[in-house]
């Protein structure tokens, strides 16, 4: 009683404060951010939240967690529009939706699969925001739980999915998986730094004698971002222009939008349990965009009775992962504002960007909780409300975007592969 006499009415307070124009401005503001960099493949909410670090000095609180929380609350729904139309991963978060969405628009029912994927991206982060709030006084012992042993087990379960999405034979996606955390070694060690897996090569050393030197520039490990644009993007884009026509074979997208929402609908059960895997990974630090997404499938998968059509344009691949994408978000923030641990790169930025807000006396963690209850209250309601406007943005901007689908690869192909260069060189 004594947690809810305090919580309710800093949750009324929190809510008249995000109610003023200026800061319903900034929200906005930040969603229309949020979403056009969310449409470029490779960029994240980490370059978004970079950008805005200048603006954040002096800057009135409450408006500026209106900025930052729209704009990172809207890029994982907005990243479906590349994953969906182009074949490439907006973000680490979405490389899932490709494997099913971008089949259905090259059957040109790419309405119905951005539909679907807005549905459910709207409602996992709803589930996010609910919650962050039912559990931001209470998650603390929660997350104290999770020690070593607990991430292993989380670690090793994502492997698993691998294998199970290999198909029958399991021991192909067992192998993938294995080489994938022996490229992942690759770069400097966390626990102690010192150098792993980088090759050597013979330099003239300036009393001209040759000597034995690593390779300094691997010394940050492989990219994620960049591997899975290799990975997923450019075999893609060479493939298509192999092809020289259309992403769609059909000239019209046809109106399947409401039938995108049904789909969702149909799969609401689905949908909930996609959030809640979400939600569990957010919390958990370090995990977040690069694996909830490939659980979340693999669920989707191992629970759907007719699995033949995975992989060739089932709409349960696309709201199964975008459910678990974006209501990861809400749990990320857990961690965030329960003990100042960032819940992902992004939250990291988030975390120095909020030290900069006003006289700089905010400071994320156990005293936001205790000095600045509001706040943090106002931060929930600014994700719900920016999943809200987002959605309702990327419904109204995907008639005109859906129709790059009906554009010859060539003349596409140019612009992404610039595209995807800016993307590689930012990471």
């Amino acid at each position: 009683m004594e947690v809810l006499a305090t919580a309710l009415p800093a949750l009324g307070d929190a809510f008249a404060m995000i109610l003023q124009p200026h800061v319903i401005g900034y929200l906005i503001a930040g969603v229309v951010m949020g979403l056009c960099i969310g449409v470029f493949p490779g960029l994240g909410g980490i370059a978004g939240l970079s950008l805005l670090l200048p603006f954040m000095f002096g800057m009135e609180p409450v408006t500026g967690l209106a900025l930052m929380v729209g704009m990172v609350a809207v890029v994982p729904t907005s990243d479906t529009f590349a994953s969906v139309l182009m074949g490439i991963p907006g973000s680490s978060a979405s490389q899932a939706t490709v494997l099913d969405g971008f089949p259905m628009a090259k059957k040109g029912q790419a309405a119905r699969a951005l539909s679907a994927a807005f549905a459910s991206s709207l409602f996992g982060g709803l589930f996010g925001a609910a919650f962050l709030t039912f559990f931001i006084l209470a998650a603390r012992p929660i997350v104290l739980l999770f020690q070593t042993p607990e991430l292993l087990m989380i670690t090793i379960f994502g492997l698993s999915m691998v294998g199970i999405l290999a198909g029958r034979v399991a021991i192909k996606g067992v192998v993938a998986a294995c080489l994938g955390l022996l490229v992942g070694t690759i770069g400097e060690g966390r626990s102690q730094g010192e150098l792993r897996m980088i090759p050597r090569d013979w330099v003239r050393a300036d009393s001209g004698t040759f000597q034995y030197e690593m390779f300094q520039y691997m010394g940050d490990g492989l990219k994620l971002v960049i591997v899975g644009l290799g990975i997923f993007a450019i075999p893609e884009i060479i493939a298509l222009l192999r092809q020289d026509k259309a992403i769609s074979d059909r000239a019209q997208l046809g109106g399947g939008w409401m039938e995108g929402v049904k789909d969702w609908w149909a799969n609401l059960w689905l949908s909930m349990r996609c959030s809640l895997i979400g939600v569990i990974v957010g919390v958990i630090p370090g995990l977040g965009g690069s694996v909830v997404d490939w659980i979340a499938y693999g669920h989707t998968v191992q629970t759907a009775k007719d699995k033949s059509k995975f992989g060739s344009g089932d709409v349960r691949g696309v709201i199964g992962p975008e459910s678990s994408n974006n209501a990861k978000e809400g749990g990320g923030l857990v961690p965030t504002l329960l003990f100042g641990i960032p819940g992902s790169g992004s939250m990291a930025i988030f975390i120095s960007a909020v030290a900069l807000l006003g006289t700089g006396s905010i400071e994320v963690g156990p005293s936001m909780l205790k000095n600045n209850l509001d706040f943090t209250y106002a931060i929930v309601w600014l994700l719900a409300l920016a999943n809200v406007v987002g959605t309702l943005i990327c419904i109204a901007a995907s008639g005109g975007i859906a129709r790059l689908t009906n554009i010859r690869f060539a003349l596409l192909a140019p612009f992404l592969f610039m595209i995807i260069a800016f993307a590689a060189f930012q990471s």
